[in-house]
């Protein structure tokens, strides 16, 4: 009765030593293996006019959810048009564990982070996003406002990962001039600065 006990206890013991370098080499494995993780940011994965030029680094990632209200009215830029014409943005600020961190608002666009710092963009590029209902991705240049803060010394505003905020689901014609239309979206906004 005893030598099968041994066998037994002895068995077991192999077979939880084989186990534990069986799952100590897929660990070993698996973290031989990982991917790098490619941030919003990363300048390789957009065309050069909304690239942030070299020099510039990341101070602050947030995401916004709000919504975008257009009208309908004559297109300036295309003369004798008619066209859905963003009149003014609102979202809420999210840093990247979703804690409201501050507001999006426009004209003209400004972000306004809860320590009172603001930063006011001006339009450089936007390219278009494939399927036509999402914004598009925009490069902003930054004019800080007056207060210190997270956005203090911010330089350039990115907005990548957009999402929805172009959906019309009517023309814009003559008959609609005048008519608003509000669209709810999400963006990341990426502020740099000089680095």
């Amino acid at each position: 009765m005893k030598s099968t006990h041994n066998t037994v206890r002895a068995y077991g013991k192999g077979a939880l030593t084989t186990l534990a370098m069986v799952l100590g080499t897929t660990v070993l494995m698996a973290a031989c293996n990982v991917t790098p993780v490619v941030r919003p940011y990363d300048q390789t994965k957009f065309s050069e006019k909304v690239r942030v030029p070299a020099g510039n680094v990341v101070a602050l990632e947030t995401t916004a959810t709000g919504n975008l209200t257009y009208e309908c009215r004559a297109n300036t830029p295309a003369a004798g048009s008619i066209g859905w014409v963003l009149v003014s943005p609102s979202a809420n600020l999210y840093d990247r564990d979703g804690k409201q961190v501050g507001t999006y608002s426009g004209p003209p666009a400004t972000w306004t982070m809860m320590d009172g710092s603001s930063v006011t963009g001006t339009q450089v590029a936007i390219e278009p996003v494939v399927g036509g209902i999402h914004i598009p991705l925009q490069l902003s240049a930054g004019t800080p406002g007056p207060a210190p803060g997270m956005l203090q010394n911010i330089t350039y505003i990115q907005r990548v990962n957009t999402k929805n905020g172009q959906d019309f689901m009517n023309a814009c014609t003559q008959a609609e001039v005048g008519q608003r239309v509000v669209r709810p979206y999400q963006a990341d906004y990426i502020f740099w600065r000089a680095s």
